[in-house]
């Protein structure tokens, strides 16, 4: 049998399931929102269910949102815990696409990374840990390929925004030259308790993170004739944006650069650094001191615990504050001797912009015509264009400032 044959029939099969969405994690605070947004957006024909350990609690978000738009087909309901393997590999074959919410994700998300991959179903997830993304390549990525799955991580405030505002600054570039790019993030926003509690774990792990990275770039090799590398560069005033910039070490930059030894619209030799940018030095010094403080105190598991015991996992902005949230993240690009600038902006970045981006990078993957592609993904790879015009309606603005 050939592997097109093969492809060809696994995606027969795909069309037959049950389900076209499956949101696994829809009792918590984030998977609430993303099943709202799902209930408002879901097509006309489209089957979805809601997920999660607890029939009890997934009943109850049946019910809320059967009352919130009875006109509508309600969900259906899948019962799944990441204990037991077999409950998660029945929910990856019942559905062509599975949205999670359920982390951290480097201690819960890994076994439904592995039944996905081996169910051939399409996967996305809010993480912004780089060593469970790279953990998950180094263990699924060549299932996945082989399944026609597409796993595609951190589809949420990291690393959308990052990720397709490069890949629409490119579009505005002279093509074939070299490109230097950088980034500056700058967000009026609370985030959330879980997002803390996964940063502190992160710093807490640093070596581990930098032997699993270490390994991907081994087995993953360079872009073939081209060359693609991160200069993290240093604290500086920005004499363009007017703005102090401090190196910001958060996934976005290595999603920026998979997309872009990926895809060849991006040049022959593409360069990426990634700010956060703040109004004064003072303020660009007390956040470069306080990061490294919990830096350096989650190396150690006693100050690591009264750390976390300050803020809670499952704690959050209220309405009202997300209401007022907004972020926006401005793309300084030179190439061929001209310089772009773009940005992209949005509203409340960890909650409100995150579900909306991660019900839609699901819905791309379950209704849009997309590249031919399986394995792990980054989003402008998997659904570039197709998933660009989905968040500019769901809310995100894009825009060339100047070029």
């Amino acid at each position: 049998m050939s592997e097109s044959t093969s492809q060809s029939e696994s995606q027969v099969a795909k069309a037959e399931r049950p389900f076209d969405i499956v949101l696994y994690g829809a009792t918590g605070f984030t998977g609430g929102l993303v099943a709202d947004y799902l209930l408002r957006n879901m097509p006309e024909g489209g089957a979805w269910a809601v997920a999660g350990r607890n029939r009890t609690k997934l009943d109850a978000v049946a019910a809320r949102l059967a009352a919130e738009m009875p006109e509508v087909p309600a969900p259906g309901i899948v019962v799944a815990d990441t204990e037991d393997a077999e409950s998660l590999a029945e929910m990856a074959r019942s559905t062509r696409v599975i949205i999670t919410t359920v982390g951290p994700y480097l201690e819960y998300g890994e076994p439904l990374v592995a039944a996905c991959a081996e169910a051939g179903t399409d996967y996305v997830d809010l993480t912004g840990e780089p060593e469970f993304v790279d953990k998950m390549y180094l263990a699924y990525n060549d299932a996945a390929v082989a399944s026609g799955a597409r796993i595609v991580h951190a589809c949420g405030f990291d690393s959308i925004p990052h990720d397709l505002g490069v890949f629409y600054t490119m579009k505005h570039v002279p093509e074939g030259v070299p490109a230097v790019v950088y980034g500056a993030v700058r967000a009026d926003a609370r985030f959330s308790g879980g997002t803390f509690h996964s940063a502190i774990g992160q710093f807490a792990r640093l070596r581990e993170a930098a032997k699993s990275a270490k390994q991907r770039r081994k087995k993953e090799g360079n872009a073939p004739g081209r060359r693609i590398k991160s200069i993290q560069g240093k604290p500086h005033r920005d004499e363009v944006l007017e703005r102090y910039l401090v190196p910001l070490p958060t996934i976005d930059p290595q999603i920026v650069l998979r997309s872009a030894a990926a895809l060849e619209s991006y040049g022959p030799d593409f360069t990426y650094s990634h700010y956060a940018s703040v109004g004064s030095p003072v303020t660009a010094t007390v956040g470069m001191v306080g990061v490294g403080a919990i830096a350096l105190g989650s190396q150690l598991p006693p100050i690591r615990s009264q750390i976390l015991r300050r803020i809670d996992r499952g704690a959050g902005p209220d309405e009202a504050r997300r209401a007022q949230s907004s972020f926006d993240v401005t793309f300084v690009a030179m190439a061929g001797g001209r310089r772009v600038l773009s940005r992209v902006s949005g509203g409340d970045p960890g909650y409100t912009e995150t579900s909306m981006m991660l019900a839609e990078s699901g819905l791309c993957l379950a209704f849009d015509d997309l590249p031919d592609l399986s394995g792990q993904l980054t989003t402008a790879q998997a659904m570039g264009d197709a998933l660009l015009e989905r968040v500019e309606r769901g809310g995100l603005t894009f825009e060339i400032l100047s070029s």
